[in-house]
């Protein structure tokens, strides 16, 4: 399967198949200094299958999680990249999952002012969603995404075969952004959730995700419009994943997936809506209820990139396949929160 990405002069396909790492050569010019960005929950094999079919490559691992989307591993990256004597005609390769390539995306956003960077999608979470866009950034201290660019990759090829090492929780984890897809754009999509084998049509629900964010990024590339309905779930979401997700020392905490997920269910206006949403999370193995400490993720809301003076823009879905963007105050959003 391949879709394109139509953004004129940055237009880049994505590439869909089982087995398409091992020939990452037929869709990517590697015969140059390329950087494998990977980290230490990746298989070894998919970072070094990238690098042997390199001329010349170096492997720059970072530790797994969250936490390394700042800027100190950043810095790091940047300065192997350097140390390993890059130029602008150079490339950075993401392998593994959002983290990653998030991460790598800006190390190649910033390096020399920019350099090609192709992502290589393993987790179901960065199939489904945040391999395109071009959205790259780092986290500023526990407030997600604060410095970041827009840059799009030149390729993006997504192998299946990854999948299955993915543990059953990271796993699920990805499948709420899909969730999220088929909530405000996609009903034939949520219906796979409500009545489909979510593994046996796995392929197709990435298909279908990818298709869905295609179509928004290409109407709306840096989000002045279109593309805010992808924040569904995502401003209560971050606000929780701040005080509640996995990241440095918090072991046993929530992920991204996850938090989106709790944070989508106030966000959905119609009662018999959440209903059916909260029975996909317990076929799937969401979580439907988590606590949390609500007057810090209400702090990390107002420092939110769509807060303003008070006031921060949630997306609402109205009914299965619509969505409204509302600009509401500080007091507004306590009461979405449950602290009032």
């Amino acid at each position: 399967m391949k879709l394109t990405m139509n953004l004129g002069k940055r237009s880049y396909d994505i590439i869909l198949k089982r087995g398409a790492l091992q020939n990452l050569y037929q869709f990517a010019n590697l015969g140059r200094r390329v950087a494998v960005v990977t980290d230490s929950g990746v298989p070894e094999a998919y970072a070094r299958c990238v690098a042997d079919q390199c001329r010349e490559a170096r492997v720059i691992t970072v530790p797994q999680g969250e936490g390394s989307k700042s800027l100190k591993t950043l810095e790091a990256v940047l300065r192997q990249m350097l140390d390993f004597g890059m130029g602008r005609g150079d490339l950075v390769v993401a392998v593994g999952g959002g983290v990653v390539g998030d991460l790598a995306g800006f190390a190649a956003a910033v390096y020399m002012r920019g350099i090609d960077f192709i992502n290589c999608p393993t987790t179901t979470l960065s199939m489904v969603d945040s391999s395109i866009g071009g959205k790259t950034a780092v986290d500023l201290g526990d407030t997600k995404n604060t410095v970041g660019a827009f840059w799009q990759p030149k390729v993006v090829v997504a192998d299946f075969d990854t999948l299955a090492t993915l543990p059953r929780r990271h796993y699920v984890n990805g499948l709420a952004e899909a969730i999220k897809t088929g909530l405000i754009c996609d009903p034939e999509l949520f219906s796979l959730f409500e009545h489909g084998d979510v593994e046996a049509d796995i392929e197709t629900i990435i298909y279908r995700s990818l298709l869905v964010k295609k179509t928004i990024v290409e109407q709306d590339e840096t989000e002045h419009g279109a593309r805010r309905a992808l924040n569904f779930g995502h401003t209560l979401g971050h606000g929780i994943e701040a005080v509640k997700g996995v990241k440095g020392r918090r072991t046993n905490g929530l992920y991204h997936g996850e938090c989106v997920a709790l944070g989508m269910l106030p966000m959905i206006e119609s009662k018999a809506l959440q209903k059916r949403v909260r029975a996909v999370y317990r076929r799937v193995g969401l979580p439907i209820r988590c606590g949390y400490d609500k007057k810090k993720a209400l702090a990390e809301m107002l420092h939110d990139k769509k807060a303003q003076s008070g006031q921060v823009t949630v997306i609402r879905v109205p009914g299965l396949g619509c969505w409204r963007a509302d600009t509401i105050p500080a007091e507004q959003l306590r009461a979405l929160v449950g602290m009032e």
